[in-house]
C-alpha cells in the first residue's frame, strides 16, 4: 500500500493535505479507506489543503442537486408544518449517525460524509412514489443509480463532479443488494436505514399517524421507545459488533429488532391509507409531465438531450427526476392546467 513520502516522520514537501494524508495512516484503522489512495474518473491537480474525500464532500455540498433536496419529499408530501424531514435534513442526519459510527471504529469520516451527503441526490419529486411512477413508465428506475448519473454526468455542464470511485461506489450501493467495498460505504448503507426509520417514526408521531405505545414489544425491549434511544442502541451495537472486523456488522438481536421495526413502519406509515391519496396525486403529476415532455421535446431544456446522447426517454427522465416537489407542481399547472 502506498504511503506519503516520509523523512524523519515528516514529508519534506508537506502541505496541509499531505499532512492530513499522513495522519490518516497514523491514526485510522488498517481497514479504513485512505484518501491518498483514492482514484478519480479523471486525473486532476490535487488541492494543497483538502484531501480527495474532503474535496468530494465540498463539491456535493455546494452542488445544485444537493440544494434541491431541501424541497424534495422524505415521507410527507407538502406537510403542514416546518419540522418534518426533507431529503436534505435526512441526508444530514445520515451523515451525523454514520460519522459517529465511523469515529468509533477509527474509519474515514470525510469519506462517510461525502457518501452520506450524495446518496439521495437522485431521488425524484414526491419521494419513493415518484421513483415508482417513473419505473412504471420506463420499466426500471432506481434512485441510487440516478444519484450516480447526476454526480457523474448531470452536473458540471455534462462532465459531472469528477468524484472518487470510493464515494461513487458508496452512493451506488447505499441501497439494494450490492455491498460497498469500503467499510465507510457499508456504514452509510446501515446508517441510512437507522436514520429514516427513527426519524420517519418521529415524524409519524408528530403527524399522529401512530401513537406512543404502538411499537412492537420486541422493538421497544431491544431498541428503546424513542428515536434518540433507538439511534443510540443501534449505533453502539454497530460499533461493538464491527470493532477489529473487516466488514460492518450488527448483532443478530439488534438486526432482528430493526427488521421488525421496518416492517411496522411500512405497514403503519409508508403504506398507510392516510398518505395514499396524496401519493396518488404525486404519481399522477410525475407521469403526466413525462407524457407531456415526450410529446413536446421543444420545451425540455435542450442540454438534457445532449447529455443523454439524443435519447429522448433518458433526457426526460433525467429532467423530471431532478425536479423538486414544488417545481414539478408548478410545471404541471403551467402546461397541463387550463388558465382562467
Amino acid at each position: 500500500m502506498h504511503k506519503p513520502c516520509l523523512k524523519g516522520g515528516v514529508c519534506m514537501t508537506e502541505t496541509i493535505r499531505t499532512r492530513i494524508e499522513r495522519e490518516e495512516w497514523e491514526r485510522l484503522s488498517p481497514y479504513a479507506a485512505k484518501s491518498s489512495e483514492a482514484k478519480r474518473i479523471r486525473e486532476e491537480e490535487e488541492c494543497p489543503i483538502r484531501t480527495k474525500f474532503q474535496r468530494d464532500r465540498d463539491r456535493i455540498l455546494h452542488s445544485k442537486p444537493f440544494r434541491r433536496l431541501k424541497h424534495k419529499t422524505q415521507v410527507y408530501i407538502a406537510p403542514s408544518g416546518d419540522h418534518y424531514r426533507t431529503r436534505m435534513t435526512h441526508s444530514l442526519e445520515v451523515s451525523q449517525i454514520s460519522r459517529t459510527i465511523g469515529r468509533g471504529l477509527s474509519l474515514n469520516e470525510d469519506l462517510i460524509e461525502a457518501i452520506s451527503l450524495g446518496h439521495d441526490v437522485g431521488h425524484t419529486p414526491f419521494g419513493h412514489v415518484g421513483e415508482e411512477a417513473i419505473a412504471k413508465l420506463i420499466g426500471r428506475f432506481e434512485h441510487n443509480e440516478q444519484s450516480v448519473r447526476i454526480l457523474t454526468v448531470l452536473t458540471g455542464e455534462g462532465r459531472g463532479l469528477n468524484l472518487t470511485r470510493e464515494v461513487l461506489d458508496g452512493v451506488l450501493h447505499h441501497t439494494g443488494k450490492g455491498i460497498p467495498y469500503t467499510l465507510e460505504g457499508q456504514i452509510v448503507k446501515t446508517g441510512d436505514r437507522i436514520a429514516y426509520l427513527c426519524h420517519d417514526y418521529d415524524d409519524a408521531l408528530r403527524a399522529e399517524l401512530i401513537h406512543q405505545g404502538e411499537l412492537p414489544g420486541k422493538v421497544v425491549s431491544t431498541l428503546g421507545d424513542s428515536p434518540s434511544r433507538m439511534i443510540t442502541t443501534m449505533v453502539v451495537d454497530m460499533i461493538e459488533s464491527s470493532r477489529n472486523q473487516d466488514s460492518i456488522r450488527q448483532s443478530s438481536q439488534v438486526a432482528e429488532a430493526m427488521q421488525e421495526f421496518r416492517v411496522f413502519m411500512f405497514e403503519r406509515v409508508y403504506n398507510s391509507v392516510i398518505l395514499r391519496e396524496e401519493r396518488r396525486k404525486g404519481e399522477y403529476v410525475v407521469q403526466a409531465l413525462f407524457h407531456y415532455y415526450m410529446k413536446n421535446l421543444q420545451f425540455l431544456p435542450q442540454e438534457y438531450l445532449v447529455w443523454a446522447g439524443g435519447d429522448a426517454v433518458k433526457a426526460v427522465v433525467d429532467y423530471i427526476s431532478g425536479l423538486t416537489d414544488n417545481y414539478a407542481i408548478d410545471l404541471f399547472q403551467k402546461f397541463l392546467v387550463p388558465r382562467y
